[in-house]
């Protein structure tokens, strides 16, 4: 799609009711969704995060800009993943959150990120974080500055490819609570996406196909 068709109507997201549950449990890895009804937040008090899920032009096309963790010691090690991160003492809201940490790990200046809405928030109970996603867009082409030692690259995804129900995918994998199990996700080029990405992006893709 255009960038300039992008921009007609992604403002429209305004107006229409986020599918959150409904499109997020189409990812919900398997034993997931039993585990999530059964915590207590006022036991477990989650610490909280931002994400930005962010729009932009790439000769013209709309693409969604997706990073590759570095690999480290701890549960999302290597995984695809929204630029973003945990809150901090200066942050004054979420969304200050988002544009922030996208500004550290991916080098998008603040400047010209331009914030439509909040997405529904997603608890990741391997972490205990509670994830605010917003969405963005960026009306001009990106010169990426990663953040080394947090992000091993980027992760250029077309928008044209994204609407494509093509992408959506089950692998057999092994998880941090269980093994050889069937999981959802999406396919983008060698990488699978799942987990909370992929119930981010699941919200995201059938909240797009309401307004397009």
């Amino acid at each position: 799609m255009h960038f300039d068709e992008f921009l007609k109507y992604a403002p429209k997201l305004l107006n229409v009711a986020l599918p959150a549950r409904e499109a997020h449990v189409k990812m919900v890895p398997p034993n997931r969704e039993e585990l999530l009804k059964n915590i207590d937040f006022t036991k477990t008090i989650p610490k909280k995060a931002a994400v930005m899920m962010l729009f932009y032009p790439k000769k013209s096309e709309t693409h969604l800009a997706l990073i590759l963790r570095n690999s480290y010691n701890g549960v999302h090690s290597s995984q695809i993943a929204f630029p973003g991160g945990k809150v901090e003492p200066e942050d004054f809201d979420l969304r200050q959150t988002a544009i922030r940490e996208t500004y550290e790990e991916i080098g998008v200046h603040p400047s010209v990120i331009n914030v439509v809405c909040a997405f529904t928030e997603i608890y990741i109970p391997p972490s205990n974080y509670m994830v605010y996603p917003f969405l963005g867009y960026s009306q001009v082409e990106l010169d990426f500055e990663l953040q080394v030692d947090e992000v091993a690259g980027i992760v250029e995804l077309p928008l044209k490819d994204f609407l494509d129900d093509k992408i959506i995918v089950t692998n057999t994998m092994k998880t941090s609570y269980a093994g050889n199990i069937e999981v959802p996700g999406f396919q983008v080029n060698e990488h699978f996406v799942w987990g909370a990405t992929a119930m981010m992006l699941s919200e995201l893709k059938e909240s797009l196909k309401l307004v397009l």
